[in-house]
C-alpha cells in the first residue's frame, strides 16, 4: 500500500527534477530485491513511459486523418520493387536511408491506409512525421506566403519531419505557384528526409496537373532519385463493400 502523502512529494520531486509525473505511479509497481536492480528498473520503467507518451505525442502531431496499422492489411495486391522485400517499407529502413517511394493504384486500392500505417510505425521507432494531402498543403503554403511568420512555422513543422507523406497527389490542379511551392519543399526535403507520395496518375501524365513542366521536372528527378515505386493493383475496396449494389 502507498502512502498519499510520499507520493504527493515524489511527484513533486519527480516534477523539480523534470522526471515527469509518471514515478508517482511506476515506483511502487518495480520488485525490490537489491537498491541497483530497484533503481535500473525504475528507471526503465520512467524511459519506456516516457517513449510511449513521445509515440502518442508524435501520431497525434502528425496529420493522420484516420489511425491506420498493418495488422489485417492484405498486402497481395502490392507490386514492390524488384528484389525488395516488403520488410524494407514496414520496418522503415527507407526512412532510416531517407529514401522516397510512390504509391500508384486506382482509388480505393489501399495506398492511403498504407501510407498511413507506415507513418504511425514511423513514429513508434523514433521518426517523427507529417501526413498532408497534397490539396491542402498547397493552400496552406500559399495562404501562409503574406504571413512570414506563419509560413516559416510551416516550413520548420515539415522540415522537423524524418518522413513526409503527401496524399492524393495530383487529384487536383496546381497553378504555377503551387507548383514552386512543391518543388522549394521536395528539393528542401532532398537527401534529409524521406518523402512518400499516393497518387492515380502515372508520373507520364503529372504534365496535365502541374502548370510548370521546368519545375515539375525538377520535382520528379528528385522523387525518382533514391526512390521507389510501389503499385496497388486490384479492385477498389470500397466500391466491392459497397451497400449500393
Amino acid at each position: 500500500m502507498t502512502n498519499p502523502s510520499m507520493d504527493a512529494d515524489i511527484l513533486r520531486l519527480a516534477t523539480n527534477l523534470r522526471m515527469g509525473s509518471a514515478i508517482a505511479e511506476l515506483y511502487s509497481k518495480i520488485p525490490f530485491t537489491d537498491p541497483a536492480s530497484y533503481v535500473h528498473g525504475l528507471l526503465q520503467a520512467l524511459w519506456d513511459a516516457r517513449i510511449k507518451e513521445r509515440v502518442l505525442r508524435w501520431q497525434q502531431q502528425a496529420g493522420f486523418e484516420q489511425k491506420k496499422t498493418l495488422e489485417n492489411y492484405t498486402t497481395d495486391h502490392l507490386e514492390l520493387p524488384k528484389g525488395m522485400a516488403l520488410s524494407w517499407f514496414t520496418e522503415c529502413h527507407f526512412v532510416e536511408q531517407k529514401q522516397n517511394f510512390i504509391l500508384l493504384g486506382n482509388p480505393g486500392t489501399g495506398k492511403t491506409h498504407f501510407a498511413t500505417a507506415l507513418g504511425m510505425e514511423a513514429c513508434s521507432r523514433g521518426y517523427k512525421t507529417c501526413f498532408w494531402r497534397m490539396a491542402r498543403l498547397v493552400n496552406e503554403l500559399t495562404a501562409s506566403q503574406d504571413d512570414k511568420s506563419a509560413y516559416n512555422a510551416l516550413r520548420r513543422r515539415l522540415n522537423d519531419a524524418s518522413l513526409l507523406i503527401i496524399d492524393e497527389w495530383g487529384y487536383l490542379p496546381t497553378n504555377v505557384n503551387g507548383t514552386r511551392l512543391l518543388f522549394e519543399l521536395i528539393s528542401d526535403s532532398y537527401e534529409k528526409r524521406s518523402v512518400v507520395i499516393t497518387t492515380n496518375l502515372p508520373m507520364a501524365e503529372w504534365n496535365r496537373i502541374f502548370c510548370d513542366e521546368r519545375l515539375l521536372f525538377a520535382i520528379m528527378d528528385r522523387l525518382i532519385h533514391h526512390g521507389y515505386l510501389i503499385k496497388h493493383t486490384g479492385d477498389s475496396y470500397r466500391l466491392s463493400h459497397s451497400l449500393m449494389r
